[in-house]
């Protein structure tokens, strides 16, 4: 299982119909977790075991984007 909290920044396994992003940002998490796409900024809900299938990898943690 992938680790993801608030604000990261994940990549899906398919693409957005925008702009063909894979990438988003985590924006709500609970028993459901809301996402931004970053290249159009439209935000889906899914809940937990959903996105978990759905989800490829973290790309950006961001406890890394406070640390710079």
């Amino acid at each position: 299982m992938v680790e993801y909290g608030l604000d990261d920044i994940v990549e899906m396994k398919k693409e957005h119909p925008c702009y063909k992003s894979k990438q988003w940002r985590i924006i709500r998490m609970g028993a459901d977790i809301k996402i931004k796409c970053l290249g159009c900024g439209a935000a889906v809900m899914f809940d937990r075991s959903d996105f978990e299938k759905k989800l490829k990898k973290v790309i950006k943690r961001a406890s890394e984007e406070s640390n710079d």
